[in-house]
């Protein structure tokens, strides 16, 4: 089964704990990566490089910046395929960076 995987954190980190941050980030997807779960995923720009498109009214407006002002947004994503959602659990609970992992299973046919 696939599932998406939401890694949401803050993004005010000084460099020197982003690197070593992302260090582990690194060996982590290497793992997961290598065992053949991880099937897509990127690392996201900051949310203050977004562009929001909301509907409603008689024609969309279009904004910078995220739909909702807040200290975290998503800092990337991972689509992995894994037997099921106790898998994906396990892989989430190892994640050594943002505070919160936000799992989807995506829809299939």
């Amino acid at each position: 089964m696939r599932y998406l995987m939401m890694f949401v954190g803050e993004e005010e980190a000084g460099e020197a704990e982003q690197a070593k941050v992302m260090q582990q980030v690194g060996g982590w997807w290497e793992k997961y990566s290598q065992s053949g779960a991880i099937v897509g995923g990127e690392r996201l720009k900051p949310s203050s490089s977004a562009t929001t498109v909301r509907f409603g009214g008689s024609a969309p407006s279009i904004s910078d910046g995220p739909f909702a002002e807040t200290k975290e947004s998503i800092a990337g994503y991972a689509v992995v395929q894994v037997p099921d959602l106790n898998a994906a659990l396990e892989m989430a609970k190892s994640w050594p960076a943002s505070p919160v992992v936000e799992i989807r299973p995506i829809w299939e046919d």
